[in-house]
């Protein structure tokens, strides 16, 4: 059955126009009359009218044309696509960063040959002539730029060659254009706070502090002397305004690029560290303030966490002044990139490696907020923990443990330095099958001459029952590995008949009552059955009329007693 019904009048008021609704009505006969005194009265070029019927079952109106007269619509012209167009067409686009990075990757090899930046080569006109006379690696480099972005766009492969190859040829003719016309002044004759404020309001300043910069570094040898070099002309920068913004801003440029060279940094910080060593080192560099906080409340952090002296140090301190946000922002970038990796940071030494996993946490989550946000520096661990929890690196972390309970020790500490949820569980399940092992079962159950005792392997494991509690794994890995141990525990001691002995004992009673209300409260056995035992005998203990005579004449003894019985589960 259809629903309600009405009409509705549309005009075109001239011939590109779009319809536009006049008036909606029930009347069939107004609509209709509308339409025709709107198009015999020339007030639209085009009417029409339709009848629009509601379906009750989608609620939605169903069109149907009654009238249409006048000029019918034009068709709209398909517009033409813009021609897809290279991503650098002029000299100034390869100055930018994006640009820089790329050319930094495909004229890799070359830029470390000659231990220069991508941001110097655009800069320097000696290394632009260099650069052009050996041909063939400018070849390569716009091949290898030309390609990619040939096959992305769908453009001619041969003409993006010649667009390149041309945007080379221009870019090289320009900078050395400038350095014959002495646009870069020497440093020799001014200092760089005379050239900055020279360059104030200049069109060119960018470009020419830029090339002032780059020849200031040209005659050091290796990152740790460019870095210095860096660092003094920041040190002779002006104090404050655009041209000290001018110098900070090249200088942050050069060094950014620097830095993101690996070599480059083993240089700066020292080439004998490993990679966790080099992290920690560059996180005292970019975060030196709350690095030496950490290290002034727990002197282990300063063992490992390599000290950051000369030009580093430089970077550091004007990193912690602020003058570098980009800088330190790359830096953080490359930490939490490496951490992310799959790369050890402690190659030969799996323990080490969680050692200075622990610092690195420390010392990133200290400096979150300015250098990272606490969910990156989280998000990095998370990623790292995932190397941690592997077969290989299991097996090499517990392989120079002595016995297993050793290693049950070892991989607690595991749990406790894996981050994410997933990760914690892959831990424990490492944890839980050594707890429940018959290995371990058997090496405690075991009685060696000069070995531990009953006593001394029960503390042992009440001391790894806590640490699995401390080490906020999930409710039930933690309640079953728990268990597990407190069951162990009970089979030890029932193997020794330890709290039969101890009530036979010939020791004062406050004493016997001492031991046992510490092996119940879960501090000299695990809890479990073990100290369940213990808890039973000193309440039958207790409660025998002799014991309390004892202790009414002790009142000493017996209220040190009473300060153990609630941490046992004991309330008289």
């Amino acid at each position: 059955m259809a629903g309600p019904i009405h009409y509705e009048v549309y005009v075109r008021r001239t011939a590109p126009a779009a319809w536009a609704l006049l008036i909606a009505t029930e009347d069939r006969k107004t609509a209709l009359e509308t339409a025709e005194e709107q198009f015999q009265a020339k007030q639209a070029v085009a009417v029409r009218v339709t009848k629009e019927t509601l379906d009750p079952e989608t609620m939605e109106f169903n069109s149907l044309t009654i009238l249409n007269l006048g000029l019918p619509e034009e068709k709209s012209k398909k517009k033409p696509e813009a021609a897809a167009r290279p991503a650098c067409s002029s000299p100034k686009e390869l100055y930018a960063p994006h640009a820089r990075a790329l050319i930094g990757r495909v004229l890799e090899d070359w830029l470390k040959r000659h231990g220069v930046t991508a941001f110097e080569l655009l800069h320097r006109p000696d290394l632009a002539e260099r650069l052009d006379a050996s041909g063939v690696e400018l070849q390569h480099a716009v091949q290898k730029v030309a390609v990619p972005e040939s096959q992305a766009s769908g453009q001619d492969l041969h003409g993006m060659v010649r667009h390149y190859q041309r945007l080379a040829d221009a870019t090289i003719s320009q900078l050395m254009k400038a350095g014959r016309s002495g646009q870069f002044p020497s440093l020799d004759d001014l200092s760089i706070a005379d050239v900055a404020h020279r360059l104030s309001g200049s069109a060119d300043r960018a470009f020419i502090m830029g090339g002032v910069a780059a020849q200031a570094l040209a005659d050091r040898q290796g990152a740790r002397a460019r870095l210095d070099r860096l660092m003094d002309l920041m040190d002779g920068a002006p104090t404050e305004g655009p041209p000290r913004a001018l110098v900070v801003s090249v200088v942050e440029q050069i060094a950014t690029e620097m830095l993101a060279i690996r070599s480059n940094l083993a240089d700066i910080l020292g080439p004998s560290l490993d990679l966790g060593a080099s992290l920690a080192a560059l996180v005292r560099m970019v975060a030196p303030k709350e690095v030496e906080r950490l290290i002034a409340l727990d002197p282990r952090m300063g063992l490992l966490t390599p000290t950051v002296d000369g030009p580093a140090a430089r970077l550091g301190s004007r990193i912690a002044a602020g003058d570098f946000p980009r800088l330190s922002a790359a830096l953080a970038r490359f930490i939490t990139r490496e951490l992310s990796s799959s790369r050890r940071l402690r190659p030969a030494d799996p323990a080490g490696e969680i050692d200075i996993l622990r610092t690195l946490a420390m010392a990133l989550t200290s400096a979150s907020g300015r250098l990272l946000t606490l969910e990156e520096v989280q998000n990095a661990f998370v990623e790292r923990s995932r190397s941690l929890v592997t077969p290989d690196f299991v097996t090499s972390y517990v392989q120079s443990c002595a016995t297993v309970l050793a290693e049950a020790e070892h991989l607690t500490r595991l749990c406790e330095n894996v981050t994410g949820a997933a990760n914690k569980r892959a831990a424990a399940r490492w944890l839980s099958g050594c707890v429940k092992s018959v290995r371990l079962e058997a090496e405690l159950r075991q009685s060696t001459p000069g070995g531990p005792n009953a006593s001394q392997k029960l503390l042992t494991l009440a001391r790894l029952q806590r640490s699995v509690r401390a080490v906020q794994l999930g409710e039930i890995d933690e309640r079953e590995i728990a268990a597990s141990i407190g069951t162990l525990g009970g089979t030890l001691e029932a193997d020794a008949g330890l709290i039969s002995q101890i009530a036979r004992a010939s020791a004062a009673v406050t004493q016997k009552l001492g031991v046992l209300l510490r092996m119940a409260a879960g501090e000299t056995a695990p809890l479990g059955p073990a100290a369940d035992r213990a808890r039973a005998e000193a309440l039958r203990m207790l409660r025998a009329s002799e014991v309390k005579e004892a202790l009414s004449v002790e009142p000493e003894a017996s209220a040190a007693l009473n300060a153990l019985m609630p941490a046992a589960g004991i309330r008289l």
